[in-house]
């Protein structure tokens, strides 16, 4: 089992932040007091193990607890970002809208005030607090009573808190195109944080990442961030830099991708591996992930998410083939997406038996759509991993090697420079070697065009929280170039508004500070 980041979350009782502007630099309240949290580097590793895990717990305890902050849902980051990234694509169709308040995302129809749209974005802020409080404790100040082992391992932690910072404003360019900016030099009252417009927030990431990636280690603990997180969060950030900021960065965007190559990383030969309950185990491609654990860190959010979701409950006992006791047939695939895949493709995973791949009725029938089984919670001989009483033990990857070749050949076909269209395509067919098991789904150069890149980056990395914000990149979410069942909210689909393309920040924060508008809403 996988004890992961050493978590003595028992020690991290953080306090609930509501939703208004001044709690975005607020001091989160750890432990006793503040001092006697960090008189150890035990202390320092808790602090930082919270920063890691608000991404997959809403609180301290095991199966999540009590929320750490104020919320209307009390739902993990990555179950919000599921939902915001992939339930408005053509790669979901949420069965439980209603119930759920998940019609609105899933038809493109949301307002200011959706409950899942702030409950995201003030998830994600309340985790920048996070990493801000613990790095206003990392300056020399605070850490020269320590020898030199400790305040070199303290400083090495700053490094991740900078990068889990940086990784979660790009949340924020990516959904809200828009933000207030706060750090851990802001002012902790009587503030009302700037607005960061696009570039400006582009700007801040990139020159986060360029500023730690060389200090940070080339092969970290897993799943902690290390040198490759950082150049990938730079490489994704870059393909998306003309979306974020009007200008193109795929040159950029190719330099972080052959600096993560040059790391040694491996494609997975096996590409359901990268996705069970073993997946820690594929340190050779998974560059980042966000660990889980039935034992010690066990989540209803994360991988148990995307695994019991993607389960049929229509008496097929399928729960075995996803090794979990219970299934919740929360979302299928619309059709249009699951057409993309030829035959012989390997990363086909879907259970089609009794399933319409195309709706003839709403989304809620359990029959339209097929279901995913990409995500498993077996272990690498096939078995069930873990019990499932409250989650999975499969890692949620973020990063990895696919994604990268995928990135880098994208980037060429749209003008990058540092890399040639043979070596480009040649990336493209590795990835579909695997796939394939063989060389026979090999693209030719007449082939490789930014129409098969989209669809290839869907192929691969579908319920990998990457399919709206690549849709956004070839204009292919709003608008009517690409028409899906439901989009627009009536069967055969429609076009959207292009204010779709990013969510709006919530009516309760532009209220709250002047200095945020929401221009399209």
């Amino acid at each position: 089992m996988k004890k992961i980041y050493n978590i003595a979350i028992a020690l991290v009782a953080m306090i609930g932040m509501s939703a208004c502007t001044g709690d975005l630099d607020q001091k989160p309240v750890i432990g006793t007091t503040a001092d006697d949290v960090y008189s150890s580097l035990d202390g320092y590793s808790s602090v930082l193990a919270k920063v890691y895990s608000a991404y997959s717990l809403i609180g301290a305890e095991r199966g999540g607890g009590s929320a750490d902050i104020s919320s209307e849902n009390g739902e993990d980051m990555l179950r919000n970002l599921f939902n915001l990234e992939e339930l408005p694509t053509d790669e979901a169709a949420y069965k439980y809208n209603s119930g759920d308040n998940l019609t609105d995302i899933s038809t493109i129809n949301w307002k200011a005030t959706d409950v899942w749209v702030s409950d995201t974005y003030y998830r994600l802020y309340y985790i920048i607090s996070l990493a801000n409080e613990f790095l206003r404790y990392c300056d020399d100040a605070h850490i020269s009573h320590f020898d030199a082992a400790t305040q070199a391992e303290i400083r090495t932690y700053a490094l991740e808190a900078r990068y889990m910072r940086a990784f979660t404003y790009w949340w924020v360019l990516d959904l809200f195109g828009q933000g207030p900016f706060v750090d851990e030099n802001t002012p902790m009252t009587s503030y009302i944080p700037e607005a960061y417009n696009g570039e400006q927030l582009y700007n801040y990431i990139i020159s986060e990442i360029n500023a730690i990636a060389e200090d940070l280690p080339a092969t970290p603990s897993y799943p902690r961030a290390g040198r490759g997180a950082a150049y990938a969060l730079g490489a994704r950030v870059a393909l998306n830099g003309e979306v974020y900021t009007g200008t193109s960065h795929a040159t950029e965007c190719i330099d972080f991708c052959k600096k993560v190559m040059a790391l040694g990383y491996t494609l997975e030969p096996d590409y359901g591996k990268l996705f069970n309950g073993d997946n820690d185990k594929r340190t050779n491609e998974i560059i980042f992930a966000f660990a889980t654990d039935n034992t010690y860190s066990a989540t209803w959010g994360s991988a148990t998410y995307i695994i019991c979701g993607s389960c049929p409950t229509n008496g097929d006992s399928q729960t075995a083939n996803y090794g979990i006791d219970t299934a919740w047939g929360s979302f299928t695939a619309r059709g249009e997406f699951t057409s993309l895949f030829a035959d012989g493709d390997g990363r086909f995973r879907f259970v089609i038996k009794d399933q319409q791949q195309y709706f003839t009725g709403g989304m809620d029938d359990a029959a339209m759509g097929y279901w995913s089984c990409k995500w498993t919670n077996l272990n690498d001989a096939g078995e069930q991993a873990c019990s499932t009483d409250v989650g999975v033990t499969t890692d949620f990857p973020i990063f990895r090697l696919g994604e990268i070749y995928l990135t880098a050949a994208e980037a060429v076909l749209r003008g990058g420079s540092g890399m040639s269209r043979d070596e480009a395509r040649e990336l493209v067919n590795q990835v579909r070697r695997r796939a394939y098991g063989d060389n026979s789904g090999d693209i030719s150069d007449a082939q490789f065009n930014l129409g098969f890149m989209i669809d290839e980056r869907g192929r691969e990395l579908y319920y990998e929280l990457v399919r709206r914000s690549d849709l956004v990149r070839f204009n292919r979410f709003a608008g009517d170039a690409y028409i899906w069942q439901w989009k627009g909210g009536i069967m055969e689909g429609r076009a959207v508004d292009s204010r779709f393309n990013i969510y709006p920040i919530p009516t309760t924060e532009t209220s709250a500070n002047p200095n945020l508008k929401n221009v399209n809403y």
